[in-house]
């Protein structure tokens, strides 16, 4: 058996934590691939790596002093490094990277540092070879990640036994740095794990798995055994943070398992992620498997007799939010109504043109905006087996006085998704929980 395993900052913001970090690689020898993130946060108010980076070349870029934020970089690595007793030597690897950032360097390269640093001092602390993701993470010129360049990389990481390899960036064909979005070495730890056939992606956290719901809301939340593939793309969505979203696509193509872990507490079960064929009964029978969602939409309702019969009514307001440069995250329809759900961030100085524009276009009877609403997504892929489910909810709902503002369903029958007031928001998600917990 083969496993890529990855360890988020907190796994690895100090020597105390790389020597958890070695112990749970050593307890199992199927552990042969790591993927890091850069050192973060030791304590609250503490400064991540990867911030202190960007500050950096920030500064420099502003002809600004960077010296005391890369003096305390400096010290976190080789504090950790004396911590552990490694006679690595990477004075002259910090200053290489003062004198890039100096020079001008770009910000990719700048904070691709943190990762890069982290897996020198990981691979020298277990005697595993280092990688660099240089080598095989590709990027197009453009900046796009080039899945089938980095495909053929493969063979550049199964020479090596056992090794280590940053995580968060790769490069562009030009040889430039490029890094993924915040959050990215779960994306590299993916990439790791299709190109090495890995039976199990492990990805080692500060949490004991992916929880039903958000914590802040309800701290007795339950944590998840098994998550489909479909159900976490979902929930991650709306909302729910423990990877990197985009994580999840080079293992689901591959039909590799993600075993969700914590370092800080190796013996819990975690949570396991697994293709959605690979479910099993007590999935199908779990009427709902998670609660998320997300603060900041704005509802706008159209109404015209007979819209039903107005043909190409939907795609001239589709071509409207196409020109505008807006999406919208939900279209719920009626007989005579069309809703659009809009992310208040995308509406930013769009507002204006797009209502003149839907009227003139679309002549709609009537135009109501609703604003300050949030989407709670209620994900289960046992929902469709399972009746009562809508009941159950918008009883829980109603009980903690909560109206429902919008009610949207996916045909798949997979989440059911509630739009309330915002100032509603933690006690429909609390009343939900409680229902189904």
């Amino acid at each position: 058996m083969i496993k890529t395993v990855k360890f988020g900052g907190s796994s690895l913001a100090s020597a105390e934590q790389f020597r958890k970090v070695k112990a749970i690689i050593e307890r199992d020898a199927d552990r042969r691939y790591v993927v890091v993130s850069a050192p973060g946060k030791r304590f609250p108010g503490d400064d991540k790596i990867t911030d202190l980076l960007y500050r950096c070349q920030a500064l420099r870029a502003q002809g600004l002093s960077f010296d005391a934020a890369y003096k305390t970089i400096a010290e976190r690595f080789i504090g950790i490094r004396d911590g552990l007793g490694l006679k690595l030597c990477i004075e002259a690897e910090l200053d290489e990277i003062r004198s890039r950032i100096e020079a001008g360097t770009t910000p990719d390269f700048a904070a691709s540092r943190g990762e890069y640093l982290n897996a020198k001092l990981l691979s020298a602390y277990l005697g595993f070879d280092f990688l660099d993701a240089t080598e095989l993470i590709r990027f197009r010129d453009d900046g796009t990640f080039d899945d089938d360049a980095t495909a053929l990389r493969a063979g550049v990481l199964t020479a090596h036994e056992r090794a280590v390899i940053p995580g968060f960036y790769g490069r562009r064909r030009n040889g430039m740095i490029r890094t993924f979005s915040r959050g990215g070495s779960d994306i590299t730890g993916a990439i790791v794990a299709k190109l090495s056939a890995s039976d199990v992606y492990e990805n080692w956290t500060d949490v004991s798995g992916f929880l039903m719901t958000d914590p802040r809301i309800v701290p007795d939340a339950k944590v998840i055994e098994t998550v489909t593939y479909s159900e976490l793309r979902e929930l991650s969505y709306m909302g729910a943070s423990v990877l990197h979203e985009d994580s999840i696509f080079p293992v689901r193509k591959a039909r590799i398992p993600i075993h969700v872990l914590n370092t800080n507490d190796p013996e819990a079960s975690g949570t396991m992620i697994v293709p959605d064929s690979m479910a099993t009964d007590k999935e199908h029978q779990r009427p709902i498997t998670g609660i998320a969602g997300r603060r900041g939409y704005t509802v706008i309702t159209l109404t015209k007799d007979n819209l039903h019969n107005d043909l190409g009514f939907a795609y001239r307001l589709m071509g409207i939010l196409a020109r505008n440069g807006i999406s919208a995250e939900r279209m719920p329809s009626g007989i005579d109504t069309i809703s659009l759900v809009i992310d208040d961030k995308r509406l930013i100085g769009r507002m204006d043109q797009l209502y003149h524009d839907i009227m003139v276009e679309c002549s709609p009877d009537t135009v109501e905006i609703a604003s300050c609403i949030a989407l709670i997504a209620s994900v289960g892929i046992g929902m469709v087996r399972n009746p009562g489910v809508a009941a159950k909810l918008f009883t829980a709902l109603s009980a903690a006085e909560v109206n429902a503002r919008l009610i949207d369903q996916d045909s798949n029958e997979m989440n059911i998704i509630v739009g309330v007031e915002q100032r509603d928001f933690e006690r429909a998600v609390e009343a939900i929980y409680r229902a189904f917990a």
